[in-house]
């Protein structure tokens, strides 16, 4: 039985500008919004972004090669949680801000 296993970045090689970048694209946003709302971990179809299968799966593709998320296999799911821990230690403070920054966004 062969086990799938999704290419992530070390820590040590993840880059502010990736996470930039991968932040500044409001349907990933959204799922990074989301992810640190329900406790940091979630399936893609929880996640409803309103896009095609092959448009969410380039934007948690981008997430994941930035980074930001790490992707695990469970059965045939995809399960998507926020690497907050490596995030935070690199650049304090980036993903709380980013998050509250879109809370109010969405409010006004």
């Amino acid at each position: 039985m062969s086990t799938r296993v999704l290419q992530h970045p070390d820590a040590a090689e993840i880059r502010l500008e990736a996470v930039l970048h991968a932040l500044a694209d409001p349907m990933r946003l959204e799922v990074v919004c989301f992810l640190a709302a329900h406790g940091g971990e979630a399936g893609c179809a929880e996640i409803d972004l309103g896009v095609s299968k092959s448009t969410g799966t380039h934007h948690y593709r981008v997430l994941r090669e930035a980074g930001v998320i790490t992707q695990v296999y469970r059965g045939t799911a995809k399960i998507n949680s926020l690497r907050r821990d490596d995030l935070d230690a690199l650049f304090p403070g980036l993903l709380d801000s980013v998050v509250t920054a879109a809370a109010r966004r969405v409010r006004v």
